[in-house]
């Protein structure tokens, strides 16, 4: 047979044994490997690459090896999970860099790691001002995870004991043209309500490039043709705007009947209304 023959042969035996081996190591991001795990990988790729290309004499001795680096990396991985020394010996343990506010410098020192390269990680998570720092730690993957001071940190609704909404991940209704039958199911719709609110935005499905229906059931698109002005929905600002009226004109009969019985039955129920707004603010305007 000849050698071209053989190396897309193994190539191909290759491709599907090292897709086995990245599906049993499981899922994780290349950019946050742990070093132990990221040698792992490299060995693997070469000893595949070097069988693929017929690099080494004895084929049968070479799966071996691949088979040893693969079998001991698993069984790492499980003594990993139930034994925390080997964990810590293996993939090592994270390192505090900033505590209470001070840059712990012999921390730096003993993972050879500087103070420029402590604030350029910094700045990738925009925090140009290291006394904004109350905390800061190195992971084993090398990733910098940074706690703010408590009069740094971002307000929240939380912090001004404002409620809001809860929300749920859009989900994509229509893909590259295409309508996503099961995302409309997941929301409860279907594709008469879909083509609809195309029809209201004036636009054609084969001109959509991405649409998403949120969690308050509001379509938004983004169309191929980027010269077209697609005016987002406002469905639930209209819907307070149109209660807010009716809450309005109810307070302005009360004040312009003479009428006592009518004054009260207006008065109420304008007091009624306001009372709804103030639990559907959080809903419709937040």
């Amino acid at each position: 047979m000849q050698n071209w023959i053989m190396v897309i042969l193994k190539s191909a035996i290759l491709f599907f044994l090292t897709l086995v081996i990245v599906k049993i190591y499981g899922k994780g991001n290349l950019s946050k490997l742990t070093p132990f795990r990221m040698i792992n990988y490299i060995v693997i790729a070469i000893i595949v690459t070097f069988i693929s290309l017929g690099l080494v004499s004895n084929v049968i001795f070479a799966f071996l090896v691949l088979g040893v680096w693969v079998l001991f990396s698993l069984i790492i991985d499980y003594l990993s999970l139930e034994v925390k020394w080997i964990h810590d010996f293996v993939y090592g343990n994270q390192t505090v860099l900033i505590k209470d506010g001070k840059v712990m410098e012999e921390n730096l020192k003993t993972i050879r790691y500087t103070g420029d390269e402590l604030l350029r990680d910094l700045r990738s998570k925009n925090i140009f001002n290291l006394a904004d720092v109350q905390f800061a730690v190195m992971e084993t993957t090398g990733e910098v995870n940074v706690l703010l001071k408590s009069d740094k940190k971002p307000v929240t609704s939380h912090d001004l004991k404002v409620e809001v909404a809860p929300i749920s991940e859009p989900e994509t209704v229509i893909l590259n043209g295409k309508i996503i039958d099961g995302a409309l199911s997941n929301r409860g719709l279907n594709r008469e309500w879909l083509q609809i609110q195309l029809s209201n935005f004036g636009v054609i499905l084969e001109n959509v490039f991405i649409g998403q229906v949120d969690s308050s059931g509001d379509l938004f698109i983004d169309t191929f043709d980027d010269s077209i002005q697609i005016e987002q929905p406002k469905v639930k600002e209209l819907l307070y705007a149109s209660i807010s009226k009716v809450q309005a004109d109810l307070f302005a009969y009360s004040l312009e009947t003479d009428n006592l019985e009518a004054k009260k039955m207006y008065s109420n129920n304008a007091s009624t209304i306001k009372r709804l707004m103030d639990k559907l603010e959080p809903y419709l305007l937040r």
